[in-house]
């Protein structure tokens, strides 16, 4: 539960609101519910990552991403759990990309 509003919240720049999530996206992602493609890049765009670097985070080829992304194929088991993690903690994922440089 998000706590009250204060004055001195910082506004979203545009980047930052380019990479948000809509409402209820993020838990469906924890979830482990991916409708389709989109859900895959806006993923990785609340992430923060190019598809090189989220595809190397998750120890997969930047074709199979692009096939997430694309529709053309689904992620599942260690995949699908791993985009979990990346929906519930992005930052786990941004430290696994920096430790595997």
């Amino acid at each position: 539960m998000v706590g009250p509003l204060t004055d001195d919240a910082p506004e979203l720049d545009e980047a930052a609101f380019e990479r948000s999530l809509r409402r209820g996206e993020r838990q469906r992602f924890v979830d482990g519910d991916f409708r389709g493609g989109a859900d895959v890049a806006a993923l990785r765009a609340f992430v923060g990552l190019t598809q090189v670097q989220f595809a190397g985070a998750l120890g997969i080829s930047v074709r199979t991403l692009q096939g997430w992304e694309q529709g053309r194929r689904r992620p599942d088991g260690p995949a699908l759990a791993l985009l979990r993690i990346a929906a519930r903690n992005p930052r786990v994922i941004r430290e696994n990309l920096a430790s595997a440089a």
